[in-house]
């Protein structure tokens, strides 16, 4: 949702009708993802995607008449069905998309969660027998509930709401036989702190802001961690990691990388980060560093499961020789962790 609001607020400031189609659940090789987003207007305009391109006609046409008739619409797409070929899915694989339109009282909320960067579960009702198909409720980090689906399944929505957010998948879920949700975790964009404003890391929050993360660089020494080294990084810190860590709130959604080489920067940072909830911690340095840094780090009092959590040597091993190569080999391990990828079958490599 949150690449589209734009268009979504400029859309709904001239009070044009607005269908949202969201992807619900994939099956092979499928572009997108449950939860991607596409919004139209009658009219033509068109912001998002649900396929990559491959079945936006079609999803088009539907939100069209879901408009007219203000019933949302279950659509699948698959190889196997005779429409694969006319709409563009012939790679393989099958998608479900559920087409309504725009909630005004529930966006909101939405929107409110979205600007400040809460985490939540957008709660839609996507098979029903009756007028509650498409009803939504939205769930909040904090406890707020929005919203109501039915009073026989409000109590049981928020338990499975709760356990998606935990585990951060959006997931259909069946209530019943006839009865069916789709739970979107929204969760705050990720963020990249890096300790120690080196070439590597240069190079490395260029191509994490590309990838829509906000970019945070952490550096006592001004040699390094300065305004001309980083003019484009969202937060430059001028302090050691211990202290800069009081000011960064570290979420589900933070990656964190070591980049210094110098245990007096990058251990007191990853006795922070190891025990937080990031979803990547990485450290610079060669196997023997990261022997040396390990055993540094077990008697500062870090338990062996949390030191399982360390990716390093930083990077994947794609033979990366230059800063520019290092840089993209740890961003794609990052990106690898965050979309849950296993690592195992990667060798490190710097």
């Amino acid at each position: 949702m949150r690449d589209i609001l734009p268009d979504l607020d400029n859309w709904r400031a001239k009070n044009h009708p607005i269908a949202v189609a969201t992807v619900i659940q994939t099956w092979g090789s499928s572009p997108r993802r449950a939860g991607a987003k596409m919004a139209l207007t009658p009219d033509g305009k068109i912001t998002g995607s649900v396929s990559g391109g491959c079945v936006e006609g079609a999803v088009f046409e539907a939100g069209v008449e879901v408009l007219k008739s203000n019933r949302p619409q279950l659509l699948h797409f698959g190889v196997a069905d005779e429409t694969a070929w006319e709409v563009g899915l012939a790679c393989g694989g099958s998608i479900d998309i559920f087409v309504k339109p725009l909630d005004l009282e529930m966006f909101k909320p939405l929107r409110s969660t979205l600007m400040n960067e809460q985490s939540a579960v957008l709660v839609t009702l996507v098979k029903a027998s009756d007028e509650r198909l498409g009803r939504e409720m939205l769930i909040r980090d904090d406890g707020g509930v929005v919203g109501s689906i039915s009073e026989e399944w409000d109590v049981k929505i928020v338990e499975l709401a709760s356990e998606s957010l935990n585990q951060g998948e959006s997931r259909r879920a069946t209530l019943s036989d006839e009865v069916e949700i789709f739970m979107e975790v929204i969760s705050p964009p990720p963020t990249l702190i890096a300790i120690g404003g080196v070439h590597i890391t240069i190079v490395l929050v260029t191509l994490a802001k590309t990838l829509g993360y906000r970019t945070i660089v952490v550096d006592p020494r001004s040699a390094f961690g300065n305004e001309t080294r980083f003019p484009h990084v969202d937060q430059l810190i001028q302090t050691w990691p211990q202290d800069a860590f009081q000011q960064i709130p570290i979420t589900r959604s933070t990656a964190i990388a070591m980049l210094t080489h110098d245990p007096k920067l990058d251990d007191p940072a990853l006795k922070i980060a190891l025990p937080s909830p990031a979803f990547y911690v990485g450290a610079l340095g060669s196997k023997t560093t990261q022997a040396k840094r390990r055993q540094r780090l077990l008697k500062d009092g870090l338990t062996e499961s949390q030191l399982e959590r360390l990716h390093g040597p930083i990077g994947l091993d794609i033979g990366a020789g230059t800063p520019e190569e290092i840089a993209m080999s740890i961003m794609a391990e990052i990106v690898a962790a965050r979309n849950r990828t296993s690592q195992k079958e990667h060798k490190k490599a710097v």
